[in-house]
């Protein structure tokens, strides 16, 4: 190899690896902001819902059901169903399964939107549509008032 090259190619490999890092650093961005703007847009709305229940109740079932929809439609249902079995790990625990219950329909109502404007107009349907305890797998649900905590904000 000649010298002329040589250096050519040691003073390409700086450059390489600053744009490599600078790759990786996009993507954490990324990665980062992802999360950060679907709860901010699902936390806004369903704070402004004037639902009760922020725990247990209609207004955490709307939460879970409008950003698993907007995950399901911006990335993959199957997304939803990694982040549900991370997030909701009690099989037992009555809250957890409501929100894997509401989690998956969620889900479907993003998988099959046809635009991301529908999406919140059909879990409000689907909220107003929804009672304590509902065996329905198409039927948003949530736990008994007793069971219904505020959120503390």
């Amino acid at each position: 190899m000649s010298s002329a090259l040589a250096r050519h190619f040691d003073a390409t490999a700086p450059r390489r690896a600053q744009r490599r890092w600078l790759q990786w650093l996009l993507v954490a961005a990324f990665v980062a902001a992802y999360p950060l703007a679907v709860l901010s847009y699902v936390y806004w709305f369903s704070l402004a819902s004037g639902l009760p229940g922020g725990r247990h109740g209609p207004q955490d079932a709307y939460r879970h059901a409008l950003a698993s929809a907007v995950v399901a439609y911006t990335l993959s249902p199957r997304v939803v169903d990694w982040a549900t079995s991370v997030m909701e790990p009690g099989p037992t625990d009555p809250g957890d399964r409501m929100d894997r219950h509401n989690n998956a329909i969620g889900a479907a109502i993003g998988a099959d939107a046809d635009s991301f404007a529908s999406i919140k107009p059909e879990v409000e349907r689907r909220v107003r549509a929804g009672r304590i305890w509902a065996r329905n797998p198409n039927q948003i649900t949530w736990l008994p008032p007793s069971l219904w905590r505020e959120l503390p904000i």
